[in-house]
Protein backbone atom coordinates (compact mmCIF):
# COMPACT_ATOMS: atom_id res chain seq x y z
CA UNK A 1 0.00 0.00 0.00
CA UNK A 2 1.19 3.66 -0.67
CA UNK A 3 2.04 5.45 2.33
CA UNK A 4 2.09 9.47 2.00
CA UNK A 5 5.30 11.75 2.68
CA UNK A 6 5.01 13.78 5.66
CA UNK A 7 7.08 15.93 4.39
CA UNK A 8 4.67 16.04 1.34
CA UNK A 9 1.67 16.98 3.37
CA UNK A 10 0.40 20.64 3.32
CA UNK A 11 -0.18 22.14 6.48
CA UNK A 12 -3.41 22.98 6.98
CA UNK A 13 -4.12 26.53 8.11
CA UNK A 14 -6.30 27.75 10.84
CA UNK A 15 -9.20 28.32 10.68
CA UNK A 16 -10.05 32.49 9.93
CA UNK A 17 -10.53 34.31 13.15
CA UNK A 18 -14.42 34.82 13.12
CA UNK A 19 -15.88 38.23 12.00
CA UNK A 20 -16.73 40.54 14.80
CA UNK A 21 -18.88 43.00 15.00
CA UNK A 22 -18.85 45.79 18.18
CA UNK A 23 -22.74 45.89 18.70
CA UNK A 24 -22.35 48.70 21.19
CA UNK A 25 -20.37 51.09 18.87
CA UNK A 26 -23.17 50.39 16.38
CA UNK A 27 -25.79 51.46 18.47
CA UNK A 28 -23.81 54.49 19.66
CA UNK A 29 -23.32 55.34 15.91
CA UNK A 30 -26.82 54.72 15.36
CA UNK A 31 -27.93 57.62 17.57
CA UNK A 32 -31.12 55.23 18.28
CA UNK A 33 -31.05 56.35 21.91
CA UNK A 34 -31.32 60.42 20.95
CA UNK A 35 -34.91 59.13 19.02
CA UNK A 36 -35.94 57.06 21.64
CA UNK A 37 -35.45 59.72 24.33
CA UNK A 38 -37.20 61.65 21.86
CA UNK A 39 -40.22 59.48 22.28
CA UNK A 40 -40.05 59.47 25.97
CA UNK A 41 -40.23 63.22 26.60
CA UNK A 42 -42.98 63.61 23.98
CA UNK A 43 -45.08 61.18 25.57
CA UNK A 44 -45.37 60.29 29.64
CA UNK A 45 -46.14 57.24 30.47
CA UNK A 46 -46.66 54.03 27.79
CA UNK A 47 -44.27 51.91 29.31
CA UNK A 48 -44.75 48.69 27.74
CA UNK A 49 -45.12 50.61 24.24
CA UNK A 50 -42.10 52.15 24.70
CA UNK A 51 -40.50 48.92 25.98
CA UNK A 52 -41.54 47.31 22.66
CA UNK A 53 -40.81 50.03 20.08
CA UNK A 54 -36.99 49.83 21.53
CA UNK A 55 -37.22 45.89 20.55
CA UNK A 56 -37.89 46.48 16.97
CA UNK A 57 -35.53 49.03 17.24
CA UNK A 58 -32.80 46.47 18.49
CA UNK A 59 -34.19 43.80 16.02
CA UNK A 60 -33.33 46.15 12.99
CA UNK A 61 -29.76 46.79 14.65
CA UNK A 62 -28.99 43.07 14.89
CA UNK A 63 -30.47 42.27 10.83
CA UNK A 64 -27.95 45.19 9.41
CA UNK A 65 -24.92 43.76 11.79
CA UNK A 66 -25.65 40.22 10.56
CA UNK A 67 -26.16 41.55 6.43
CA UNK A 68 -22.58 43.04 7.33
CA UNK A 69 -20.67 39.98 8.23
CA UNK A 70 -22.49 38.07 5.07
CA UNK A 71 -25.58 36.21 6.94
CA UNK A 72 -28.36 35.41 4.81
CA UNK A 73 -31.11 37.33 6.49
CA UNK A 74 -34.98 38.49 4.94
CA UNK A 75 -35.88 41.95 5.28
CA UNK A 76 -37.67 41.95 9.02
CA UNK A 77 -41.39 42.55 8.48
CA UNK A 78 -42.38 46.09 9.14
CA UNK A 79 -46.22 46.64 8.67
CA UNK A 80 -47.72 47.00 12.34
CA UNK A 81 -50.99 46.97 14.29
CA UNK A 82 -51.61 50.02 16.78
CA UNK A 83 -54.61 49.37 19.08
CA UNK A 84 -56.61 51.73 21.95
CA UNK A 85 -58.71 54.32 22.80
CA UNK A 86 -58.36 57.92 21.23
CA UNK A 87 -55.63 60.37 22.62
CA UNK A 88 -53.10 57.53 24.01
CA UNK A 89 -50.09 58.55 21.13
CA UNK A 90 -50.68 56.14 18.60
CA UNK A 91 -50.34 59.16 15.95
CA UNK A 92 -47.26 59.93 17.48
CA UNK A 93 -45.52 56.87 18.13
CA UNK A 94 -46.23 55.81 14.31
CA UNK A 95 -43.89 59.35 13.68
CA UNK A 96 -41.11 57.87 15.59
CA UNK A 97 -41.25 54.63 14.54
CA UNK A 98 -41.26 56.18 10.72
CA UNK A 99 -38.04 58.41 12.23
CA UNK A 100 -36.39 55.31 13.35
CA UNK A 101 -37.22 52.91 10.01
CA UNK A 102 -35.32 55.95 8.25
CA UNK A 103 -32.58 56.65 10.28
CA UNK A 104 -31.66 52.53 9.79
CA UNK A 105 -31.87 52.47 6.13
CA UNK A 106 -35.42 50.63 6.38
CA UNK A 107 -36.82 53.46 4.83
CA UNK A 108 -35.66 56.10 2.07
CA UNK A 109 -37.70 58.89 3.24
CA UNK A 110 -39.30 58.35 6.43
CA UNK A 111 -42.12 60.46 6.50
CA UNK A 112 -46.03 59.48 7.73
CA UNK A 113 -49.02 60.03 5.88
CA UNK A 114 -52.40 59.63 8.01
CA UNK A 115 -55.07 58.45 6.25
CA UNK A 116 -58.99 57.21 6.64
CA UNK A 117 -61.70 55.56 5.21
CA UNK A 118 -62.23 59.03 4.00
CA UNK A 119 -59.07 59.47 2.02
CA UNK A 120 -59.31 55.79 0.71
CA UNK A 121 -63.06 54.50 -0.20
CA UNK A 122 -64.95 56.07 -2.71
CA UNK A 123 -68.93 56.70 -3.61
CA UNK A 124 -69.19 55.61 -6.58
CA UNK A 125 -67.42 52.88 -9.44
CA UNK A 126 -64.04 53.57 -10.31
CA UNK A 127 -63.60 56.34 -7.43
CA UNK A 128 -61.99 54.00 -5.11
CA UNK A 129 -58.82 53.03 -7.43
CA UNK A 130 -57.76 56.59 -7.72
CA UNK A 131 -57.95 57.54 -4.35
CA UNK A 132 -56.44 54.71 -2.90
CA UNK A 133 -52.96 54.71 -5.23
CA UNK A 134 -52.93 58.23 -4.98
CA UNK A 135 -52.57 57.62 -0.82
CA UNK A 136 -50.34 54.86 -2.04
CA UNK A 137 -48.56 57.26 -3.94
CA UNK A 138 -48.00 60.15 -1.18
CA UNK A 139 -46.87 57.16 1.28
CA UNK A 140 -44.01 55.31 -0.59
CA UNK A 141 -40.90 55.53 0.90
CA UNK A 142 -42.36 56.26 4.34
CA UNK A 143 -45.13 55.10 6.73
CA UNK A 144 -49.10 54.95 6.09
CA UNK A 145 -51.11 55.24 9.35
CA UNK A 146 -54.67 53.97 8.71
CA UNK A 147 -56.72 55.24 11.63
CA UNK A 148 -59.79 53.26 12.76
CA UNK A 149 -59.17 50.48 9.79
CA UNK A 150 -62.08 48.80 10.19
CA UNK A 151 -64.28 51.13 9.12
CA UNK A 152 -62.68 49.43 5.57
CA UNK A 153 -64.98 46.91 5.74
CA UNK A 154 -68.64 47.07 6.17
CA UNK A 155 -69.81 43.37 5.50
CA UNK A 156 -73.72 44.70 5.68
CA UNK A 157 -73.30 46.65 2.58
CA UNK A 158 -72.98 44.58 -0.52
CA UNK A 159 -71.93 47.81 -2.52
CA UNK A 160 -69.66 49.35 -0.11
CA UNK A 161 -66.29 49.95 -2.71
CA UNK A 162 -64.46 49.10 1.11
CA UNK A 163 -63.17 45.69 -0.39
CA UNK A 164 -61.29 47.36 -3.61
CA UNK A 165 -59.46 49.72 -1.10
CA UNK A 166 -58.24 46.43 1.26
CA UNK A 167 -57.74 44.39 -1.95
CA UNK A 168 -55.10 46.87 -2.82
CA UNK A 169 -53.71 47.96 0.06
CA UNK A 170 -52.79 43.99 0.64
CA UNK A 171 -51.58 43.86 -3.08
CA UNK A 172 -49.07 46.86 -1.91
CA UNK A 173 -48.36 45.65 1.42
CA UNK A 174 -46.85 42.58 0.14
CA UNK A 175 -45.37 43.65 -3.67
CA UNK A 176 -44.16 47.18 -1.94
CA UNK A 177 -42.73 46.14 1.57
CA UNK A 178 -39.45 47.43 1.11
CA UNK A 179 -40.78 50.60 0.15
CA UNK A 180 -43.81 51.34 2.81
CA UNK A 181 -44.72 50.30 5.82
CA UNK A 182 -48.45 50.36 6.49
CA UNK A 183 -49.89 50.64 10.39
CA UNK A 184 -53.78 49.22 11.20
CA UNK A 185 -54.90 51.81 14.28
CA UNK A 186 -58.14 51.35 16.12
CA UNK A 187 -60.58 50.48 19.17
CA UNK A 188 -58.68 47.05 20.22
CA UNK A 189 -61.89 44.81 20.06
CA UNK A 190 -62.83 46.44 16.83
CA UNK A 191 -59.35 45.55 15.25
CA UNK A 192 -59.41 42.02 16.51
CA UNK A 193 -63.08 41.56 14.42
CA UNK A 194 -61.28 43.13 11.55
CA UNK A 195 -58.34 40.64 11.47
CA UNK A 196 -60.81 38.26 11.45
CA UNK A 197 -62.46 38.69 8.68
CA UNK A 198 -59.26 39.83 6.55
CA UNK A 199 -57.07 37.26 7.11
CA UNK A 200 -54.76 38.84 4.51
CA UNK A 201 -54.16 41.53 7.00
CA UNK A 202 -53.19 39.16 9.71
CA UNK A 203 -50.68 37.22 7.94
CA UNK A 204 -48.82 40.62 6.71
CA UNK A 205 -48.94 42.23 9.90
CA UNK A 206 -45.88 41.08 12.77
CA UNK A 207 -45.69 43.53 15.19
CA UNK A 208 -49.15 44.06 17.68
CA UNK A 209 -49.09 46.83 19.90
CA UNK A 210 -51.47 47.59 22.36
CA UNK A 211 -51.85 51.41 23.39
CA UNK A 212 -53.20 51.57 27.99
CA UNK A 213 -55.26 54.26 29.22
CA UNK A 214 -53.45 57.09 31.06
CA UNK A 215 -53.22 56.48 34.59
CA UNK A 216 -55.00 59.87 36.41
CA UNK A 217 -51.21 60.76 37.49
CA UNK A 218 -50.14 60.38 33.81
CA UNK A 219 -52.67 62.76 32.56
CA UNK A 220 -52.03 65.29 35.09
CA UNK A 221 -48.27 64.98 34.63
CA UNK A 222 -49.72 65.36 30.04
CA UNK A 223 -51.72 68.39 31.18
CA UNK A 224 -48.07 70.18 33.09
CA UNK A 225 -46.35 69.14 29.87
CA UNK A 226 -48.75 70.99 27.90
CA UNK A 227 -49.06 73.84 29.70
CA UNK A 228 -44.99 74.30 29.66
CA UNK A 229 -45.07 74.06 26.51
CA UNK A 230 -47.58 77.12 25.29
CA UNK A 231 -45.93 79.06 28.69
CA UNK A 232 -48.86 78.36 31.11
CA UNK A 233 -48.80 77.10 34.92
CA UNK A 234 -50.93 75.90 37.40
CA UNK A 235 -51.20 76.86 40.67
CA UNK A 236 -51.41 75.09 43.91
CA UNK A 237 -54.74 75.54 43.82
CA UNK A 238 -55.69 75.22 40.02
CA UNK A 239 -53.17 72.44 39.87
CA UNK A 240 -55.56 70.43 42.74
CA UNK A 241 -58.66 71.88 41.00
CA UNK A 242 -57.48 70.16 37.43
CA UNK A 243 -56.92 66.78 39.40
CA UNK A 244 -60.41 67.08 40.62
CA UNK A 245 -61.33 67.73 36.76
CA UNK A 246 -60.02 64.57 35.87
CA UNK A 247 -61.67 62.17 38.29
CA UNK A 248 -65.12 63.62 37.13
CA UNK A 249 -64.07 63.80 33.01
CA UNK A 250 -62.72 60.41 32.87
CA UNK A 251 -66.11 58.93 33.91
CA UNK A 252 -67.61 60.56 31.55
CA UNK A 253 -68.29 59.57 27.88
CA UNK A 254 -66.14 60.01 25.21
CA UNK A 255 -62.91 60.55 26.97
CA UNK A 256 -60.00 60.50 24.66
CA UNK A 257 -56.86 60.39 27.32
CA UNK A 258 -54.50 63.18 26.46
CA UNK A 259 -56.34 64.84 23.67
CA UNK A 260 -59.30 65.26 25.87
CA UNK A 261 -56.59 66.97 28.28
CA UNK A 262 -55.61 69.21 25.42
CA UNK A 263 -59.60 70.19 24.67
CA UNK A 264 -59.68 70.98 28.21
CA UNK A 265 -56.13 73.26 28.60
CA UNK A 266 -57.73 75.05 25.38
CA UNK A 267 -61.34 76.05 27.31
CA UNK A 268 -59.09 77.19 30.48
CA UNK A 269 -57.09 79.36 28.50
CA UNK A 270 -60.22 80.67 27.40
CA UNK A 271 -61.56 81.45 30.52
CA UNK A 272 -58.35 82.92 31.74
CA UNK A 273 -58.53 85.36 28.87
CA UNK A 274 -62.10 86.26 29.20
CA UNK A 275 -61.11 86.86 32.86
CA UNK A 276 -58.49 89.16 31.99
CA UNK A 277 -59.65 91.03 29.61
CA UNK A 278 -63.45 91.43 31.62
CA UNK A 279 -60.75 92.37 34.88
CA UNK A 280 -59.36 95.35 32.89
CA UNK A 281 -56.58 97.34 34.03
CA UNK A 282 -52.88 96.29 34.50
CA UNK A 283 -51.02 92.79 34.46
CA UNK A 284 -48.20 91.34 34.79
CA UNK A 285 -46.36 88.25 33.20
CA UNK A 286 -47.18 86.11 35.94
CA UNK A 287 -50.70 87.07 35.53
CA UNK A 288 -50.35 86.02 32.23
CA UNK A 289 -48.99 82.94 32.75
CA UNK A 290 -51.05 81.22 35.88
CA UNK A 291 -54.28 79.05 35.33
CA UNK A 292 -55.73 79.80 38.04
CA UNK A 293 -58.64 77.78 39.98
CA UNK A 294 -61.44 79.71 38.55
CA UNK A 295 -60.36 78.80 35.16
CA UNK A 296 -60.03 74.87 36.42
CA UNK A 297 -63.76 75.06 37.60
CA UNK A 298 -65.49 77.08 35.05
CA UNK A 299 -65.61 73.54 33.38
CA UNK A 300 -69.62 72.39 33.40
CA UNK A 301 -67.81 68.90 34.49
CA UNK A 302 -68.12 69.95 37.81
CA UNK A 303 -71.84 70.09 37.30
CA UNK A 304 -72.11 66.71 36.12
CA UNK A 305 -72.07 68.38 32.67
CA UNK A 306 -69.69 67.96 29.64
CA UNK A 307 -66.55 69.95 29.12
CA UNK A 308 -67.51 72.61 26.35
CA UNK A 309 -71.15 72.73 27.18
CA UNK A 310 -72.68 76.04 27.21
CA UNK A 311 -72.10 77.31 31.20
CA UNK A 312 -74.75 77.92 33.70
CA UNK A 313 -75.90 80.78 35.31
CA UNK A 314 -74.32 79.18 38.19
CA UNK A 315 -71.06 78.54 36.97
CA UNK A 316 -70.81 82.28 35.05
CA UNK A 317 -71.40 83.72 38.98
CA UNK A 318 -68.90 82.23 40.23
CA UNK A 319 -66.72 83.02 37.36
CA UNK A 320 -67.42 86.43 38.14
CA UNK A 321 -67.06 86.51 41.73
CA UNK A 322 -63.81 85.09 41.51
CA UNK A 323 -62.57 87.85 38.70
CA UNK A 324 -61.41 90.58 41.26
CA UNK A 325 -59.61 88.54 43.75
CA UNK A 326 -58.00 86.62 40.51
CA UNK A 327 -56.72 89.13 38.98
Amino acid sequence: MHKLDPDSMVEAEPEAEESLVDIGAAHRDSKLDEILDELDRELVGLSPVKTYIQRVASLLLVSRLREKVGLSTERPTLHMSFTGHPGTGKTTVAMRMAKILHHLGYLRRGHLVVATRDDLVGQYVGHTAPKTKEILKKAMGGVLFIDEAYYLYRPENERDYGQEAIEMLLQAMENQRDDLVVILAGYQDRMATFFQYNPGFRSRVAHHISFPNYTLEELAAIAELMLREQNYTFDDESRQAFVEYLELRTRQPQFANARSVRNAIDRMKLRQASRLVTAGGCVGKEQLVRIAAVDVRGSRVFEGGLDGEAETGAVRGTLARSRGKEK
